[in-house]
C-alpha cells in the first residue's frame, strides 16, 4: 500500500492563459480521487485551486482546505470541502499544509505558488524533511525555474552537499507514480540512518 495518503497542491488562484492548466488541474483532481489520495490545498474556489478541489470532490475524493482569514472572501473559500481550516495568518497556513501532507505538487501559479514551493525546497535542502516535491510542468510552465536552478548549481550557490531534489512530470498520469517511487526511496533511506536523524527528517 502506498505511503502517500495526502498531497498538498500549490497552484494559482487564477486560471492562467493556457486552457491546459485548468485541464491538468481537473485531471489531477480525478486521479487523486480514484487513487484515494486526499487533497490539501489553499481553500479557494477560484482559478486552478477551485478546479482541482472541485474535481476531487466531484469524483468522490476528500479535500482539506487551509486558508487564512483575510483571504476567505478574496479567494472565495470553497464551502463543499470536507474540512476547512481558517488560520490567523499565512505562516500558520503553510505550517498546517506541511503537517497535513505526505508530498507536495506545484501546478502553474504566481508569486504565492512560487513562494510556497521554494520554502519546501529550502526545508528539504536543509534536511528538515524528506517528503517528495514535484513540479507539474504543464506545457513547460516551470522551465524558467528549472533553468534558474541549473544556473544556481553551475555558479555553486546550490552546493553538491545541499542538493535541491525536485521531481518533474509533464503528464498528469505520471505524477502519483513518481511521488510514490520517491516516497519509497526516502522511506528506505531513512531506515539506514541513525534513529534520531531519521526522526528529525
Amino acid at each position: 500500500m502506498s505511503i502517500i495518503k495526502t498531497v498538498c497542491v500549490y497552484c494559482g488562484s487564477g486560471p492562467g492563459t493556457n486552457p491546459n492548466f485548468v485541464k491538468a488541474a481537473v485531471a489531477l483532481g480525478k486521479a487523486f480521487a480514484r487513487n484515494k489520495v486526499g487533497l490539501v490545498y489553499g481553500g479557494g474556489s477560484v482559478g486552478l485551486m477551485g478546479a482541482i478541489a472541485t474535481s476531487v470532490l466531484d469524483n468522490g475524493g476528500t479535500v482539506t482546505g487551509i486558508i487564512p482569514d483575510f483571504l476567505t472572501s478574496r479567494e472565495h473559500a470553497l464551502a463543499r470541502v470536507q474540512e476547512m481550516i481558517v488560520t490567523r495568518d499565512m505562516h500558520e497556513r503553510k505550517r498546517l499544509m506541511f503537517e497535513r501532507s505526505d508530498a507536495f505538487i506545484a501546478l502553474p501559479g504566481g508569486v504565492g505558488t512560487l513562494e510556497e514551493l521554494v520554502e519546501q525546497l529550502t526545508w528539504q535542502q536543509l534536511g528538515r524533511h524528506s517528503k517528495p516535491i514535484l513540479l507539474a510542468n504543464v506545457d513547460g510552465f516551470w522551465e524558467p525555474l528549472l533553468a534558474l536552478l541549473a544556473h544556481m548549481r553551475s555558479t555553486a550557490f546550490i552546493r553538491p552537499t545541499l542538493a535541491v531534489n525536485v521531481l518533474q512530470a509533464e503528464r498528469v498520469e505520471d505524477i502519483l507514480p513518481k511521488l510514490r517511487a520517491a516516497a519509497t526511496l526516502a522511506r528506505d533511506a531513512s531506515k539506514e540512518m541513525p534513529a534520531d536523524v531519521a526522526d528529525r527528517l
